[in-house]
């Protein structure tokens, strides 16, 4: 019998040595990505910032803001090579038990309405639309707006 090694999917705090990773995967993934410096900045801030890593590789991130009960992510990813295996359901699912663990209610994002495949995962996973900023998001041309969603955590 011949033993078959399974991919070691974990999630760790995210840390300096992994901006260079994440700035590859953000600069594959956005048109108008987030700079190392804004990562680095997070990072300094203390916000909640994890990857997600396969076989110790970085696949993917989040970033988290959390205080006075509310959350609120900032970004997340998952390395375009990876996608529609469910890692960013993983991912999220994770992001929302460290928001419950600190303290939080309720948590918001903001999504582009022509990022279709996010806005189907978090309507899965129950965020719903509460609003819209106008002309949030740089795009090619001009400005898009963000579709603002949130979700409640229910009490136990």
């Amino acid at each position: 019998m011949v033993a078959v090694a399974r991919p070691l999917l974990e999630m760790r705090a995210m840390c300096r040595d992994d901006l260079l990773r994440i700035s590859e995967l953000e600069n594959a993934s956005y048109d108008f990505p987030w700079t190392m410096g804004i990562f680095g900045d997070c990072l300094k801030a203390g916000h909640p910032s994890w990857v997600l890593c396969l076989d110790r590789q970085v696949i993917g991130y989040g970033i988290l803001s959390v205080g006075a009960g509310e959350a609120h992510v900032l970004n997340v990813c998952i390395d375009p090579e990876q996608r529609g295996q469910g890692l960013g359901r993983h991912l999220m699912k994770r992001l929302l038990d460290i928001a419950r663990w600190n303290g939080a209610e309720r948590v918001f994002l903001e999504v582009r309405p022509s990022n279709s495949n996010a806005r189907q995962l978090y309507v899965s996973m129950d965020f719903r639309e509460i609003g819209r900023r106008p002309r949030y998001y740089p795009a090619h041309g001009g400005r898009e707006d963000a579709i603002v969603m949130s979700l409640e955590f229910e009490l136990t």
